[in-house]
């Protein structure tokens, strides 16, 4: 009988400490162990789930209250998920009632609006959303930014925050949406931000702040990045490929070392 363990060990799995990613798995025979096996399954359907779920725009809404924030909900042109899916151009622009929704406001000039997006991981931003605005708040509030209600967007893509910008008569539009889920992060949030917003801007107009969770880019890092892009947009007039992220705060990720492993000596 032999005695060999049926998991061969890896020699780097001590670098797992650092990451989610799937490094450094043992092999049983020419496969991944079974607990390796099955830990993958569970976040291929966490990732499918997240895509899938619904936001709970009532519960959002409710919380952005307590919390001290108006808000409204629109929807994109696309109907359903699975039309958002197939049609990413529908997701990027609003539908006709919320296009007429926003008009009728009749907004005055404000500094920014600030759009809620479920996109493709709407858990991500409910988890997520709240606890980046309230670091942020206290950075904009000292600044006297003036904000428009909070606008909560389904079925959406980034770019309807251009269009909901302008329709708010805002300087500035930051859409806080959730990203296309990873096998390990299924809850990650980005950041958009556009200086005067209008439909037709591209991606070259906007700066953004990548995988805002708690395993990921710490709600006071985001905020603090946040912050500085606000401010140098108010100041220059821009935003995007002109303006870049300069601050020299250290990166926090989740609770882990904020340095770099591999500039250790």
């Amino acid at each position: 009988m032999s005695t060999k363990p049926p998991v061969h060990a890896n020699p780097w799995e001590a670098l797992r400490q650092f990451t989610q990613a799937r490094i450094a798995l043992g092999r049983a025979g020419v496969s991944v162990p079974t607990g390796a096996q099955l830990a993958f399954q569970l976040a291929h359907a966490r990732a499918r789930d997240a895509v899938h779920q619904a936001l709970d725009v009532d519960v959002l809404a409710q919380a952005l209250q307590a919390a001290g924030y108006a808000s409204l909900h629109v929807n994109s042109a696309a109907h359903d998920r699975h039309t958002y899916l197939q049609r990413p151009d529908l997701g990027r622009r609003l539908n006709e009632a919320g296009r007429e929704h926003l008009g009728q406001l009749s907004s005055p000039v404000s500094d920014l609006a600030i759009v809620i997006a479920d996109g493709l991981s709407a858990p991500a931003v409910a988890q997520n959303a709240l606890p980046l605005l309230a670091s942020l708040q206290a950075r904009l509030t000292p600044d006297n930014w003036s904000l428009t209600p909070i606008v909560i967007a389904t079925q959406a893509r980034v770019a309807i925050g251009d269009e909901t910008g302008a329709l708010l008569n805002a300087r500035a539009v930051l859409v806080l949406i959730g990203e296309r889920p990873g096998l390990s992060s299924p809850d990650s949030m980005g950041a958009y931000l556009s200086w005067a917003p209008q439909p037709g801007l591209t991606d070259a107009a906007r700066n953004c702040i990548s995988n805002i969770r708690p395993d990921g880019l710490s709600y006071d890092t985001a905020a603090y990045k946040l912050h500085y892009l606000l401010s140098e947009a108010r100041k220059r007039g821009l935003t995007g490929v002109g303006l870049k992220d300069e601050t020299e705060a250290p990166v926090q990720l989740g609770s882990q070392s904020v340095s770099n492993f591999l500039l250790e000596k």
